[in-house]
């Protein structure tokens, strides 16, 4: 905006003063066919007012239309000039004509749609940065307990056949502490493109539980944990999703029970409805939840007083599994009593499956 307010007034109106100079021109030459057919009705004095009076007229409009919005031209160049600013457009009120109010209606309306975006993503950032930072921190632990053990191991040459196996099942229990914060960073990260990966079927959930116990099998048995599965069903689901989250219940179950004495039971209930949805819960008789925490539980970064007992707690697996059964169309809950067990639960709903695939498949028309 390098030229002058009156300049740029001028030049937006040029159409108006082009009309009026034909207006004058017909109304004087009218007035002229008229003189010359009857001079004595019509002198030339009068063609000459009415030309200088309807100039005079034009000018004195422009001058009172510019009068009133030199100030809105005078905001607006400084707000082009504001480079940056995110407010910028907020400094625009001189505000005039019917236009103008539209205009800045829809600036105000774009200014806190552009806002809000910017706060998610901030918020997104902060979010990702501080589980990156804490997951280093977590990090810092099974390494230095595997270097501990070396130097102890290099120390006490050469090992007996128990020493050895010690040995090796602490260096795999640090591996596997590794091993699960990495693949939570990975889903964590993941979350943002999450419709990316997806793939939506019908699957046992009795199988993918079988496949999850499995996979904690040896812990289990260290901690004297016994799963048992009561009922079989199908239900819509993704299977790599649905396994992180009850790998997260399973871990979870094993942390907060393994510090009980004696035999523990980690119990799943799959009960299956007619319309093809299902529900599956998962009960621990871990340390349990205390209720004023229950309302906290699936924030991010929230660890609670066991969480911060155990000392292995990063307060994002709860969040991920919440995450997770919100976007497969899912309801994730808790029920928790202090020092007698945790239950969690997930009841899958084939119909938010579907608005999730129909949210997808509009988002991929639309680019």
């Amino acid at each position: 905006m390098k030229s002058s307010s009156a300049i740029l007034f001028l030049r937006d109106r040029l159409s108006y003063l082009i009309l009026c100079g034909i207006i004058i021109g017909l109304g004087a030459g009218l007035m002229m066919l008229e003189h010359a057919h009857y001079p004595q009705m019509i002198n030339t004095g009068t063609i000459s007012y009415f030309v200088v009076l309807a100039l005079l007229f034009t000018c004195l409009w422009l001058v009172i239309k510019y009068i009133r919005q030199k100030a809105y031209y005078k905001e607006l160049k400084h707000a082009i000039e504001m480079t940056g600013d995110l407010h910028a457009t907020t400094t625009v009120q001189s505000i005039v004509t019917m236009e103008q109010q539209l205009v800045a209606r829809v600036l105000e309306q774009q200014h806190s749609a552009y806002l809000n975006e910017l706060g998610t993503y901030r918020r997104q950032q902060e979010l990702h940065n501080h589980f990156v930072l804490q997951w280093v921190h977590q990090m810092k632990t099974p390494v230095s307990v595997i270097d501990m053990l070396v130097q102890e191991a290099l120390q006490q040459l050469p090992l007996t056949k128990d020493e050895q196996k010690r040995f090796m099942v602490s260096m795999q229990d640090e591996a596997d502490r590794m091993t699960r914060s990495l693949e939570m960073l990975l889903y964590t990260a993941r979350l943002d493109k999450f419709e990316m990966d997806l793939h939506i079927r019908s699957i046992p959930i009795h199988d993918l539980i079988r496949s999850v116990i499995n996979a904690h099998k040896r812990l289990c048995i260290r901690h004297s944990i016994f799963p048992q599965m009561e009922g079989e069903a199908w239900a819509q689901t993704d299977e790599k999703w649905m396994r992180v989250v009850l790998n997260q219940f399973v871990s979870n179950a094993i942390k907060y029970s393994k510090s009980k004495p004696g035999a523990k039971k980690l119990v799943f209930r799959v009960e299956p409805n007619g319309d093809g949805s299902g529900k599956l819960s998962v009960t621990d008789e871990g340390c349990g939840i205390a209720p004023y925490e229950m309302p906290r539980i699936f924030d991010p970064f929230f660890t609670g007083e066991n969480g911060r007992t155990a000392g292995e707690s990063t307060g994002m697996g709860l969040y991920l599994a919440k995450q997770i059964c919100n976007r497969l169309g899912h309801v994730l809950s808790a029920e928790s009593e202090l020092g007698a067990g945790t239950t969690m639960t997930v009841t899958f709903n084939p119909g938010g499956i579907h608005i999730l695939g129909s949210k997808a498949d509009m988002d991929k028309r639309a680019k």
